[in-house]
């Protein structure tokens, strides 16, 4: 097999998109990059309520053209990891794997073995840290800017991981396995990932669930202070 910067990723058949398969039972499930059709999807799933109740720093109801946002800058930091590996590619064709600013791929599909199509079932978000248990501003930034500075592939970068899945399919384990294969395919190995975070709201058994199987612990508990209007919370680090 010929060695490939932009191993694991396969190329998508009938798009030329770039994607990773989750394994069996859950083989029917790829991630690749947002298209601007999955904006309607988007909208509706987010806007669920067992889908909105546990999700913070979203504007609700979510908007298409909130979800337009999210998929041209999500599209754009794929398109620059992509880059990244084309560069990688050529400057270095026999290796080593190069490490990578990001994830290029962050939309779950379900794909119909028949016909080849596929539906938007979810994504999965991987980003550096912005701190937001940490209460005062000066040392938020302070983080923020130390985080942020870091080169890429630097093993000290603090990540933050969000995700979210349609709702008829909570419960049957596909974010647990999703998340884990974005992991151990992608971010450990071609980010160089070592310190990761997620933030739960309190009560989200579901989301603490898919954090556990993956062996992440709780490390604190920050009350929120929300904004004229919103209902107070906490969220668990």
């Amino acid at each position: 097999m010929s060695f490939s910067q932009f191993y694991p990723l396969q190329r998508h058949p009938r798009t030329g998109e770039p994607y990773i398969q989750l394994p069996a039972p859950y083989h029917r499930i790829i991630i690749t990059p947002p298209r601007r059709e999955d904006v309607s999807h988007i909208v509706a799933i987010l806007n669920a309520g067992p889908v909105k109740k546990w999700l913070d720093g979203l504007t609700f109801p979510y908007l298409e053209c909130h979800g337009e946002d999210w998929v041209a800058q999500t599209k754009e930091r794929s398109d620059a990891v992509l880059h990244e590996l084309r560069i990688a590619a050529e400057e270095q064709p026999r290796g080593p794997l190069a490490a990578v600013s990001g994830c290029p791929v962050s939309c779950l599909r379900g794909v119909d073995d028949h016909s080849d199509a596929d539906v938007y079932l979810g994504a999965i978000e991987f980003s550096r840290c912005n701190f937001p248990d940490v209460r005062d501003r000066a040392e938020q930034e302070r983080l923020v800017s130390k985080n942020e500075g870091r080169k890429t592939g630097d093993p000290r970068i603090v990540w933050c991981v969000g995700y979210y899945l349609t709702v008829p399919l909570h419960g049957q384990g596909i974010m647990s396995c999703a998340l884990r294969t974005l992991m151990q395919q992608w971010a450990v190995p071609r980010m160089g990932a070592r310190v990761m975070r997620a933030e739960t709201i309190i009560g989200n058994w579901g989301s603490r669930r898919v954090l556990e199987k993956l062996g992440f612990g709780r490390c604190d508990t920050v009350r929120v202070q929300k904004t004229k209007g919103e209902e107070d919370g906490s969220a668990e680090l």
